[in-house]
């Protein structure tokens, strides 16, 4: 995600930058401790997350957003309570008080990043789907983007999905697991539903690939790696596994 910064103060602008770089899907792009420099950089740059102080050298970056046409994520940052409801009413993403807390500035862009995702991974499916379904009625592979590769994957080397904090790591029958910036949930509304079981808040396996289920509330994968099964879904996992078999 290409980011942009708006900040007048030296030490905040320092401190923001540093947070910005610890982040490993985000890419500075460029930042202005203007209203002026902004509004000319802006447009050439279309980021997709702008981080806004609101009161400026040479003026308040409200302004700079009112008769904006850009679609950008906005996350406004600012001392003062007063300016929050004007942030809102200009759709901004969230506000942030100063000083910038790390574990809630991190939290807040995870949730940008994961709300702007869902949007590129239903057209990024949706192009997936009509070269991969093949004709046998239901999806074959799956592409699967990590921080630094895009793997394609057949449905039936997925043994297990196992989801943390807004993450996805997808286990293989024969190949290293890969971790992907998505949510489970997108998952489990993609793949098919005969197949793959949500047996817990955390964990899509796929039934092809389950050995044993023990009533003691888990599941022996064919690898030997044991499931949990969350205490809801015990009746629903029975049902399904003495169903499919």
């Amino acid at each position: 995600m290409t980011v942009y910064l708006l900040e007048d103060e030296t030490n905040i602008l320092k401190h923001i930058l540093s947070l910005v770089q610890d982040i490993p899907y985000l890419q500075l792009v460029g930042y202005s401790d203007t209203v002026a420099k902004a509004r000319q950089e802006l447009p050439r740059l279309k980021p997709e997350l702008i981080l806004a102080d609101i009161q400026l050298k040479d003026g308040n970056s409200f302004e700079l957003f009112k008769d904006s046409d850009t679609d950008a994520h906005t996350i406004f940052i600012t001392a003062y309570n007063q300016y929050a409801i004007d942030a809102l009413n200009l759709g901004a993403f969230a506000y942030l008080l100063k000083p910038v807390d790390t574990a809630v500035f991190t939290d807040t862009v995870h949730r940008c990043f994961i709300k702007s995702e869902a949007y590129r991974f239903s057209r990024q499916q949706l192009e997936l789907s009509a070269s991969h379904y093949g004709g046998k009625g239901s999806l074959q592979r799956l592409a699967l983007k990590s921080l630094s590769y895009t793997q394609i994957v057949d449905i039936e080397d997925i043994l297990y999905c196992q989801s943390d904090k807004g993450y996805t790591t997808f286990h293989l029958k024969n190949d290293k697991p890969v971790l992907v910036c998505k949510v489970i949930k997108e998952y489990e509304a993609l793949l098919p539903k005969d197949i793959f079981l949500r047996c817990h808040q955390s964990y899509l396996v796929n039934t092809r690939h389950i050995s044993k289920y023990y009533k003691a509330g888990y599941i022996e994968m064919v690898n030997g790696i044991e499931i949990p099964i969350s205490e809801r879904k015990k009746s629903y996992v029975q049902e399904f596994i003495e169903r499919a078999f």
